[in-house]
């Protein structure tokens, strides 16, 4: 059996992982090496692994041959005798060269924080787009660490001397086979998904028609987003005490205060050093963010990083050209804090503080939702006849109204509305009254 075919479980019996990481000192990692490693053993849990060990090294940068020093390597072959690990979970994406030579070196399989990322990406995908999603990220990260070793330089046909007739000649490597298999592969996926992709516009372009905002959720993973969209709209979304528990958009009607309507997606969670090919994968389902009329950031704040992960979230926002959107951040799992909760919400921006597991909070939250949404929308004071009552009810469903009166004409409302729903109501429009104070 290779190494990288990895072992055969029986009876729900789990790998044993051992994790490492170099601590570069590098300012723009965010969290400690200490904290990533407890991050990466959360991973590796999800993923199905057992940790039963951790080693770290203070180096410049990592080892180009081995990622880690040589006597990091000793120990490290010292503790496989010791620990009886299956895999080596390494806290940075290694290079290819880097991953064949610890294989080399260690009777263990050994593979990345990126390939440990996809593979819990790859169990939690349902949809096709999400399998789609995914084995096209992960045939991305295969391409480059297709081995030369592994396929001994046979050649398809046996070379110039010898073999069958009609395949004489130079004839084809293995690899250089494989390597125009996942190509090909690559390139349908793509067209899929950009199949999907424009199916996913056409959708949003029908929801613009519509006029209905869309809040898209967004947070760390496991901070609780996917709770928090169930206790929102009643939804049956999965919910797991685990990382990226949720792969897939799902997407319900909420209901604000004075019955304005909103669309509520739930996304997949953020988390550092995601793999940039994952993002690139993900970019439909990443539109959903982008296409947001306000983002709903959910924090966990009871971790002991939350702060780092929200700055984390920021970088992602920045890489995906949104962090320009409205947002509203929920201060989620104020239950774990005690029973009288101290929550400082001056650093986040129109924060609320909430338990969404506890159902603590939400009419507050969706109050602040209702608000932020009412800034994004034009002005506008109308008086509707009685016999266009359909009009105020759109108007309590599409906008916020501030004030409503019952005239002699007809319905005076004086509020604001989406900028697409504002040529409805023009035959309408009056000046706000002076007995009205808005």
């Amino acid at each position: 059996m290779s190494q990288r075919e990895g072992k055969q479980t029986t009876g729900g019996e789990k790998e044993r992982a051992f994790l490492i990481a170099v601590d570069t000192g590098n300012e723009e990692q965010l969290l400690s090496v200490e904290d990533s490693l407890q991050e990466l053993a959360t991973l590796a849990q999800t993923a199905g692994a057992e940790p039963v060990g951790m080693m770290t090294q203070k180096l410049e940068h990592p080892d180009s041959a081995t990622y880690i020093g040589k006597g990091k390597l000793e120990e490290l072959k010292a503790l496989e005798g010791q620990l009886a690990f299956d895999v080596v979970v390494v806290d940075d994406e290694l290079r290819p060269a880097q991953q064949h030579n610890l294989e080399d070196q260690l009777h263990a399989r050994v593979i990345d924080r990126t390939e440990l990322i996809l593979d819990i990406f790859a169990q939690h995908a349902r949809t096709r787009e999400g399998l789609l999603q995914v084995e096209l990220a992960q045939l991305a990260y295969r391409l480059p660490r297709l081995s030369e070793h592994a396929i001994n330089f046979s050649r398809v046909g046996g070379g110039t001397l010898g073999g069958a007739i009609g395949v004489r000649g130079p004839g084809e490597t293995k690899l250089e086979i494989d390597r125009r298999r996942i190509r090909r592969r690559m390139s349908e996926i793509k067209r899929e998904l950009e199949a999907v992709r424009q199916h996913r516009q056409v959708s949003r372009q029908q929801r613009a028609s519509h006029a209905l905002p869309v809040v898209a959720v967004i947070g760390y993973t496991n901070a609780g987003k996917s709770t928090l969209f169930n206790a929102l709209t009643d939804a049956n979304a999965l919910v797991e005490n685990k990382l990226f528990a949720t792969l897939d958009p799902t997407t319900r009607q909420l209901t604000l205060p004075n019955n304005q309507e909103a669309l509520l997606t739930d996304t997949v969670g953020f988390i550092q050093k995601l793999p940039t090919d994952l993002v690139a994968a993900f970019r439909a389902t990443l539109e959903e963010v982008t296409d947001a009329d306000i983002l709903l950031e959910v924090v966990d704040i009871s971790h002991p990083n939350m702060h780092e992960q929200h700055e984390e979230v920021l970088r992602t926002l920045k890489d995906l050209h949104a962090e320009h959107l409205p947002r509203i951040t929920a201060l989620n799992k104020i239950d774990l804090l005690g029973k009288t909760p101290q929550v400082d919400t001056s650093f986040f921006p129109d924060a609320v503080a909430i338990s969404a597991l506890q159902r603590q909070g939400l009419d507050t939250l969706c109050e602040k939702m209702s608000q932020v949404l009412a800034v994004n929308m034009v002005p506008i004071c109308v008086t509707v006849p009685y016999d266009r009552g359909e009009l105020v009810d759109l108007f309590h469903r599409k906008g916020h109204i501030e004030q409503e009166l019952h005239e002699e004409e007809g319905t005076l409302i004086v509020g604001r509305l989406p900028y697409s729903l504002r040529g409805q109501y023009l035959p309408y429009l009056c000046a706000v009254p002076a007995h009205v104070h808005v």
